[in-house]
């Protein structure tokens, strides 16, 4: 392998939003011997937390579900798959007939209302995962208005429910467009990107662009927005906590992520050594 992918919540960190010490010698040990550690999430770049992103060797990233794709020591993006602004405001104005929490990444920072972040728990976010969000979030009086003035387009949509009864209504709604891709991290959310914004169709440009066939890929997930990958890479690796239809895709089950799951996969197949 000369490319392993890795998602990041529920995957390669732990449920405390935490890289594990095993984890983390074990991409060091990958990077010493020329394999590309790409982390491929549905963040964006500034969303990544500093122990992985400051990893000596670690150069390129695939943020907000494949609709980046950054080279960090450039600070340059390499490609990009991108909602315009009028498509991510049709979007909202269906978000907005709902009781639900919505959110945009504009220019790599989540863009935000007062009125959402200040109840964040009521849509079912609390503990380490209100923490990220917040710290990457900055409130606008007015989503709309900020997309309408900003003149940059929409990296991705979230939507959070507070009941999720009406959740694949509104996933029906928005793919009916005809210009999204519609995915989920978690039970009780919504990505929304642009068409070409998947993590399989990301990691194979990363791939072509270094001259990597597909044949020498590897990747890592455990929720709906890491199927792509998981189908398109040589050898897809689901989380033991990954959801069941992930883990019926995959090559190979590994541990969860509280188990290191990413290193003991890493040393079985690329090191050539069990954990």
């Amino acid at each position: 392998m000369r490319l392993i992918a890795l998602d990041l919540d529920g995957t390669l960190l732990n449920d405390e939003k935490e890289l594990t010490e095993e984890n983390r010698k074990a991409l060091a040990e990958c990077m010493e011997r020329g394999i590309y550690i790409v982390p491929t999430t549905g963040r964006t770049l500034e969303g990544i937390p500093a122990e992985i992103k400051n990893i000596p060797g670690i150069r390129y990233a695939i943020t907000v579900n494949g609709g980046r794709i950054m080279d960090k020591d450039q600070n340059i993006t390499i490609d990009s798959r991108l909602l315009t602004r009028e498509q991510a405001l049709q979007v909202i104005d269906i978000a907005e007939e709902y009781p639900v929490m919505y959110d945009a990444y504009v220019n790599g920072r989540g863009v935000s209302e007062s009125r959402f972040l200040d109840h964040l728990e009521e849509y079912g976010i609390s503990g380490a995962g209100l923490k990220s969000i917040r710290a990457v979030r900055d409130a606008y009086p007015n989503i709309r208005g900020h997309i309408e003035t900003c003149g940059e387009m929409v990296e991705k949509l979230n939507i959070f429910f507070k009941d999720v009864s009406c959740r694949e209504e509104i996933r029906r709604r928005i793919e009916d467009l005809g210009f999204t891709i519609v995915s989920s991290s978690v039970y009780n959310n919504l990505e929304i990107n642009a068409k070409g914004a998947t993590k399989g169709e990301a990691i194979l440009r990363l791939a072509d662009y270094l001259g990597i066939p597909k044949e020498e890929t590897m990747a890592f997930g455990d929720g709906e927005n890491d199927f792509t990958m998981i189908d398109t890479v040589e050898l897809g690796v689901a989380m033991g906590n990954a959801a069941d239809f992930l883990k019926e895709r995959a090559d190979y089950i590994t541990l969860s992520n509280n188990e290191s799951g990413v290193a003991y996969a890493i040393r079985k197949f690329v090191l050539g050594s069990e954990a």
